[in-house]
């Protein structure tokens, strides 16, 4: 087991714990002034000069990058993790004033907004195997000896209990159900082991199982290094259960009883619980019944699991838990912008976490105050941003994205107007690897960035030269989950997002393991990971908050939307149409090159007088807007929060595409519809998005039709 307590000795061996704090007072001092007095080059250098750099932009960049400091983020990080701080208990509103007092520190304007919402916390839960030898055993449910750390739960779980024989479902998709038809399996009133994957919310695997009888839902995790048990939330959908698509801040505002029907479609039906891979085991290696088939087996990790059950061991189940009115803590530090201060950048991060949150969030948190202590710097050495920058740590996140959520929708009409961009960073580090999600938009200023940025597991090359050389570029993905902050942004507002991490699939996910520990033993050892993905994060603000003119690209929007046009055709049957998409594409195309024509123009033009001034005012609102056009006020089918057409989530997550949400949801549902009303269903949704690609290109041209 690794201890907290022992960094010091990993770090700094046979110090005293005085002399570790003079030492790296000493080194923060000497980062301070050697940022203030050596040369300011970039961490890679470029000879190209973008198109909107202006020299003291550039001056500004390369101060900002010969300012990191590792040692900053590891204090950051190591304050922040000092103990579990889940969403509304007391250790989470010292991390509260942590993060508040750094921004006030800085110089910087802060406030907090407080929202008053529900959480979920467990009060009680036992699992007990019977096996049909006569023998019992009382199975673990969290991780032992760790004090103070949240008993391995499912937020928003029903209380209940269940006494019944094992059965596995593997993902717990409808072809597996499907799969143990065919085998014979009965499941109803069985408990259903489930392995975490293949895209499926822990809301969608815990619906799918009541929908087919199942009495209650166990779920692992597949080769968790440390036997931890991942907690998570089983809601459905985003934000506060009690006020689902308003804000509910003012006083007396309008909630939702906790009787109301309408939480039946939030809150799963039957009761579930996180197990640890080790406990999964005890219970599916002494199961008998029908062999796994050969689909299962040959990605199942454990080599003792060959049958899938039902039974013959018997579980006892229960779990207690409880729903309570808490205060979360949203906090803002603000950076107004001299010539535009109505248009805002905003970089966000969530602070709470399960457990300790080493990397889950807080490698996220520690890289939020790295970049707004150097943007201190470069404010006291002289810098204004042109747009205002807003730093947004955001809180109940592992809940259901309830911080982020609650606040966007009380400023949706400000976002809708005002919101250039939203840059994301949840886990900033969870190991190798530089990966990035983006609307397409932002992706030609992904790459320019990334070239600049020095790749911290390499020798003296960019972040985006060690991408080429593996992936040929960055792979950038899209942003159609809705596993972090960007999603209320994005899927909701409308507002352009880029979502930044190091390293995928660490396997101390949510579990009492993400400590500071893991991160200095096998994370980030040296903080090199989270200086990289600082450097990124804020360069993207700084380039965003600072070119006259908006670094978009909507041509890369059009490739991309092409290539899902030519995707998705190989999917659809009979007399389906993807001609209107086609269409609306090629009007798309046609206003993206021409607003690309006079982005150059106006790139060109040095000249200050008001009128220059306001033509790249005017374009940048053009170029702003145009994602706000694939909205649609109807929002997906049984997600109509959801309103973003092009990126969004699946109402059951079954399908291997990833994008045109409302299509290809009318693609995989064909409960009580016969061949014409489905295709009728589909074609609807290939209108819809045809009429939104329509509306983002009249927001590109600018002018009235």
């Amino acid at each position: 087991m690794l201890h907290k307590n022992n960094i010091t000795k990993m770090v700094f061996p046979s110090i005293s714990s005085f002399s570790f704090l003079f030492i790296l007072a000493f080194f923060l001092l000497l980062t301070l002034y050697t940022t203030l007095h050596r040369p300011t080059t970039t961490a890679t250098p470029s000879n190209k000069l973008h198109q909107n750099d202006r020299p003291h932009s550039l001056h500004y960049q390369n101060i900002f990058l010969s300012s990191a400091s590792n040692y900053t983020l590891a204090t950051y990080l190591r304050h922040l993790t000092l103990q579990p701080h889940l969403a509304g208990t007391p250790p989470s509103l010292q991390t509260t004033l942590y993060v508040k007092s750094h921004f006030e520190a800085l110089g910087l304007e802060t406030h907090v907004s407080n929202h008053t919402v529900l959480l979920s916390y467990p009060s009680f839960s036992s699992l007990t195997a019977h096996f049909s030898n006569g023998s019992s055993l009382d199975l673990p449910l969290s991780e032992p000896g760790f004090s103070g750390v949240v008993k391995a739960y499912h937020a928003y779980s029903p209380s209940g209990s269940a006494l019944g024989q094992p059965v596995f479902l593997n993902y717990g998709r409808e072809q597996d159900y499907i799969a143990l038809r065919g085998l014979g399996v009965q499941f109803k009133g069985c408990i259903g082991i489930v392995r975490r994957g293949a895209g499926l919310s822990r809301n969608a695997v815990v619906e799918k199982a009541a929908a087919h009888g199942v009495a209650a839902v166990l779920m692992y995790t597949e080769g968790e290094k440390f036997a931890g048990v991942e907690r998570g939330t089983v809601m459905k959908g985003l934000g506060d259960p009690l006020s689902p698509g308003w804000w509910a801040g003012v006083q007396g505002g309008e909630r939702l009883r906790l009787n109301d029907s309408q939480l039946n479609e939030r809150f799963p039906a039957i009761p579930s619980m996180p197990v640890s891979a080790d406990t999964a085991e005890i219970i599916l290696s002494s199961m008998e019944g029908a062999p796994l088939p050969q689909e299962w087996r040959e990605n199942l990790k454990s080599n003792k699991i060959g049958r899938v059950g039902p039974g013959p061991v018997l579980l006892n189940f229960t779990y207690l838990g409880e729903k309570k009115m808490e205060t979360i803590h949203n906090i803002f530090a603000v950076i107004r912008g001299s010539e535009e201060p109505d248009r805002f950048i905003i970089l966000g991060n969530h602070r709470d976490a399960w457990t300790y949150g080493a990397v889950d969030p807080n490698s996220g948190t520690s890289a939020l105050l790295e970049v707004g202590r150097r943007f201190a710097l470069l404010m006291r050495l002289g810098w204004s941003p042109r747009r205002t920058i807003v730093f947004g740590s955001w809180d109940a996140e592992e809940f259901g994205m309830i911080g982020s959520t609650e606040w966007v929708e009380k400023n949706l009409v400000s976002l809708g107007s005002k919101a250039i961009a939203y840059l994301n960073v949840d886990c900033a580090v969870q190991g190798p690897g530089f990966f990035a999600g983006a609307t397409p938009q932002l992706d030609d200023l992904l790459f320019e960035v990334t070239k600049k940025v020095k790749d911290p597991d390499s020798e003296n090359i960019s972040i985006f030269e060690t991408c080429k050389v593996t992936n040929k570029a960055i792979n950038i993905q899209r942003l159609s989950g809705v596993d972090s902050d960007f999603a209320p942004f994005l899927q909701h507002a409308g507002v352009p997002s880029i979502d930044l991490y190091y390293g995928r699939d660490f396997p101390v996910y949510h579990t009492a393991f993400d400590s500071y520990d893991w991160m200095v033993n096998f994370g980030d050892p040296l903080f090199q990971r989270h200086v990289a993905v600082s450097g990124v994060w804020g360069l993207l603000a700084l380039r965003l908050a600072d070119d006259p003119i908006l670094p978009f690209n909507y041509l890369s929007y059009v490739a991309q939307l092409q290539e899902y046009r030519n995707t998705l055709s190989n999917f659809l049957e009979g007399d389906i149409s993807l001609n209107p998409i086609t269409l609306a594409i090629q009007d798309f195309k046609a206003a993206a090159d021409e607003i690309a024509e006079q982005v150059k123009k106006l790139s060109e033009d040095e000249r200050m007088d008001e009128f220059s001034v306001l033509k790249k005012r005017m374009l940048n609102d053009r170029l702003m807007f145009a994602e706000r056009g694939f909205l649609d006020a109807e929002g997906l089918q049984g997600l109509r929060w959801f309103k973003h057409l092009i990126y969004g989530p699946q109402i059951d997550g079954g399908s291997e595409l990833n994008f045109l949400p409302g299509v290809v949801g009318a693609i995989s549902r064909n409960t009580g519809m016969n061949k014409g009303e489905r295709q009728e269903a589909i074609q609807h949704e290939v209108w819809r998005v045809a009429r939104a690609i329509e509306r983002a290109a009249c927001a590109l041209k600018g002018s009235l039709t």
